[in-house]
């Protein structure tokens, strides 16, 4: 099994071969490694990412097949059903590395601001469940200075609605809990820049990490 810092170690080399346009050779298949996946699967990390087209997990880390498991939907958030796939993933192949993957000018984000300044009437329902899920961790933004800076404002709101999610992760969960307690589970936060192509590990990477 592999240890979460060994895997946030393989995720951010493979970030940078991404961002340096190079990729390595462990993320070409071959048609004795689709066999084996075949039969088995030991993803060495989870990740909760949003579901831009712009950031799919395994280019972004420069992964192969099998290598993650990835959940994504709109803003990143975590609804029960997300909390459940990191939990079957954690406990069924033994992975100790979930990521929150979020990203610079998310359009949940947007979205999420653009209601919260000016309230459309009409709403999809299922629109609206993604907004209520964004809203708590970016609604106090407006009552300060950033709302007169709308990229700083989004930003700050970006990463704040990844905290939200890692926190959700770490207590709204009690398998989640024991795993991180007893078995060396590390949930973190990081934020891909669609300007770099970069990954920013800023939320509960253990110091000197």
């Amino acid at each position: 099994m592999r240890s979460a810092l060994d895997s946030l170690r393989r995720l951010r080399d493979g970030n940078a071969r991404f961002a340096a346009n190079v990729r390595g050779l462990e993320s070409f298949l071959t048609q004795e490694r689709r066999a084996e996946l075949a039969k088995q699967q030991e993803p060495h990390a989870i990740i909760l990412g949003c579901s831009d087209s712009r950031v799919p997990a395994e280019i972004v880390f420069d992964q192969g097949l099998g290598d993650l498991f990835v959940i994504r939907v709109a803003g990143n958030i975590v609804a029960p059903s997300q909390v459940g796939s990191v939990e079957y993933a954690a406990e069924r192949f033994g992975t100790r590395l979930v990521v929150v993957l979020g990203h610079s000018q998310c359009g949940a984000i947007l979205a999420t601001l653009d209601q919260l300044q000016r309230p459309a009437e009409l709403q999809s329902p299922n629109l609206r469940s993604i907004v209520d899920r964004v809203r708590p961790s970016v609604a106090a933004f407006l009552d300060t200075p950033l709302k007169d800076d709308v990229d700083a404002l989004v930003s700050h709101a970006v990463r704040a609605n990844i905290r939200a999610s890692v926190d959700h992760l770490r207590h709204g969960s009690s398998l989640l809990e024991q795993l991180i307690e007893r078995d060396g589970l590390l949930v973190v936060g990081a934020e891909y820049s669609l300007e770099t192509g970069r990954v920013d590990f800023f939320e509960g990477v253990p110091d000197g990490r």
